[in-house]
């Protein structure tokens, strides 16, 4: 009989995994994947990248490369960052990653053994929840509300609870609510986590999807004490294919995250880094992420023009500034997993909200992503989600 190890008595396959197989028929109407437009992936752009590439560096881009990453990318990265979330910082402090979902895994076992506590909020991302999983950590939610974590609750846990190692926010357009913090809430978070000194894992996938409102600061922007580890990634701004997401920390705790991507994988790879850079050299990465801006807003007001008409007043539900996701609650007796599988029998699909739970409880949300169906696609889902609702009401 083979045995396990026991930590993956606390893996089990994710509502998102298992979704994701059944809407991958081509009849059904998919709000449930936090899926970039795929119409809007630039196909040539990145096939002329990738043969430049081939024809100026082929080999190099075939051999291996340094942990850390290409410094050239890393250095835009940098760039890029200090420009759209006012983080000063340098290619020396930052790790590229297999995507942002590496760098979580990495946070995990950098910050957490067994029995440690990490605070999040809630609700909270999915994937996060899995991957510090492995680590077999205490998960401890901090209350929420419109402007994002509520500050009094996060200090009274920190008051009151021992042995907090980590603590896992993503301040802008949530997943899943697409709630963004307020300015308020972010300088008084900061505040606490300089007095209580404890990491925070700021997560920042759809930090440049912002449709209207002003820019508000990155926690690394506000970071004095080098305790905030930025998650960046290209998924959202490029393709998320190339598998390109990146680690921006203070030298020590870095250091850490380059000892775990050596075990891990040696280095993310080399030829998709190369393609990025070249493609960021030889086209406007900016005007394409005001494409997918326009797109996924007016998608966004498809969304809520439809939920708002068609919805019974019962169901509340977000109306986010930017990112790709909105999140329902419903009267607290409906269940939406049971409501999951009546919507799927119409051919539609969303992501139940008891998953991004990490202590379970509360299943009667739900997610809803607006980014990659067409209009008329988001009001036929929309107006099916809303019969089946109304099913379910007492």
């Amino acid at each position: 009989m083979v045995r396990y190890a026991k930590r993956m008595e606390q893996l089990t396959n994710s509502d998102i995994g298992e979704l994701l197989k059944l809407i991958a028929q081509p009849d059904i109407i998919s709000f449930a994947g936090g899926l970039p437009a795929a119409e809007l992936f630039p196909v040539e752009q990145l096939r002329q990248a990738c043969n430049h590439v081939m024809d100026e560096v082929g080999r190099v881009a075939c051999q291996y490369s340094a942990t850390e990453g290409l410094p050239a990318l890393r250095e835009k990265i940098a760039q890029r960052m200090k420009e759209k979330n006012n983080i000063e910082t340098d290619a020396e402090h930052i790790l590229i990653t297999s995507g942002s979902q590496q760098g979580l895994d990495f946070s995990g076992r950098v910050f957490l053994d067994k029995g440690d506590v990490v605070l999040m909020e809630s609700p909270s991302y999915l994937g996060a929840i899995n991957a510090f999983k492995a680590c077999e950590p205490t998960f401890l939610e901090v209350p929420t509300d419109d402007d994002g974590m509520v500050m009094e609750e996060l200090e009274k846990i920190l008051q009151t609870t021992e042995n907090v190692k980590m603590i896992y926010v993503i301040p802008d357009f949530q997943n899943p609510t697409g709630r963004t913090w307020s300015l308020e809430r972010r300088q008084k978070f900061m505040e606490i986590i300089n007095r209580y000194e404890i990491p925070v894992i700021e997560d920042n996938p759809y930090g440049e999807l912002r449709f209207e409102n002003e820019d508000m600061p990155a926690l690394k922007s506000l970071d004095t004490k080098g305790l905030v580890v930025f998650l960046g990634t290209f998924s959202k701004i490029l393709v998320p294919g190339y598998r390109l997401g990146w680690v921006c920390a203070s030298d020590e705790i870095l250091s850490m995250y380059n000892f775990i991507k050596q075990g891990a994988d040696l280095q993310t790879p080399t030829v998709t880094q190369l393609e990025v850079n070249a493609y960021i050299d030889l086209f406007d990465l900016d005007a394409h992420v005001d494409k997918i801006r326009e797109l996924y807003r007016h998608r966004r007001d498809v969304m809520m023009q439809a939920m708002e008409e068609y919805f019974p007043k019962e169901a509340k539900f977000t109306h986010p500034d930017g990112g790709l996701f909105t999140w329902v609650e419903l009267p607290d007796y409906i269940n939406t997993r049971d409501m999951a599988l009546q919507c799927l029998q119409k051919k539609v699909a969303y992501v139940p909200g008891g998953s991004f739970f990490p202590n379970g409880g509360q299943e009667n949300c739900f997610r809803m992503n607006y980014s990659c169906m067409p209009d008329e696609k988001i009001v036929e889902g929309v107006k099916a989600i809303a019969e089946v609702i109304r099913a379910n009401l007492k």
